[in-house]
């Protein structure tokens, strides 16, 4: 288990005592005086300075009411150019949740964009952030109300067999010009149930244990793009849009390790044009 890990499992642990005072959130308190921010600020950031994110360097996007609470679409977008100095790490936090740090995402210079599109979970309503850390150690936030309920309580969508007969198997989707020196947009699709431990099975009326995606890393060309920590925050079949620089013919690889140390490994061969 890395530092990381062992960091982010110390945090849920203190935060299980404060995570009833996110449940009565509203759009109109402080996003600043939530008491779940101010420890996961105290303990994942040890009192830097966090500023506002300029618009045109850090914008979040999610819906102020979610349709599906276990199914809400979220976009970090950053507008900082990957080389120099650029952002290194995304952190999405949802306050309400459970487990309120969701993902962490680590970007270098040849991820070409610090950008992540993905679902998650909401159980209450809550604050999202977006923390963006530049590779000379700022901090910049931004911060929007979601209106949801429910979200990592939620059963399964999909047919419990069916799910595991089809567990660790991922796709990718390629979009742009391969030939150019531009970021070109790719989509990962996991299969997995990415089960938080907290959904009862209606027929058995017991709960479902905890099994879901908690680490993702992607290359191209044997470079990294972008590693991500990740928990059940995360909706069912992870879904992560991302950048990277093509930069000629190469090999798109994903290798994810969940829960229970279940290691999947996909690769596409990129040749000129996406197939």
């Amino acid at each position: 288990m890395n530092r990381l890990a062992l960091r982010l499992g110390a945090l849920l642990i203190v935060l299980c005592s404060g995570s009833a005072g996110a449940a009565n959130l509203q759009p109109t308190d402080d996003p600043a005086a939530s008491p779940v921010w101010q420890k996961v600020r105290a303990s994942l950031f040890e009192g830097r300075s966090i500023a506002p994110a300029p618009a045109d360097l850090l914008t979040l996007e999610a819906p102020s009411r979610a349709i599906d609470a276990a199914v809400v679409p979220i976009a970090i977008r950053t507008r900082m150019p990957a080389g120099g100095r650029h952002i290194s790490k995304l952190y999405l936090i949802i306050d309400a949740n459970p487990s309120p740090v969701s993902a962490i995402f680590q970007f270098t210079p040849d991820s070409g964009r610090a950008e992540i599109e993905t679902r998650v979970r909401v159980d209450a309503y809550s604050h999202v952030r977006a923390i963006a850390e530049t590779s000379d150690g700022q901090l910049f936030g931004v911060t929007r109300f979601v209106k949801a309920s429910g979200g990592c309580s939620a059963p399964a969508g999909s047919d419990a067999k069916a799910a595991l007969a089809s567990l660790g198997q991922m796709r990718f989707r390629v979009e742009g010009d391969l030939k150019g020196r531009s970021p070109v947009q790719a989509q990962l699709m996991i299969d997995h149930p990415n089960h938080s431990g907290l959904a009862m099975d209606q027929g058995t009326r017991q709960f479902t244990p905890a099994h879901y995606v908690r680490k993702v890393d992607v290359t191209y060309d044997g470079k990294p793009v972008f590693s991500a920590d990740v928990d059940f925050s995360i909706s069912e079949n992870p879904n992560f849009r991302f950048y990277f620089l093509p930069q000629g013919n190469g090999e798109l690889r994903a290798t994810v390790v969940d829960s229970r140390d279940l290691r999947f490994v996909a690769a596409q061969s990129l040749r000129d044009s996406p197939r």
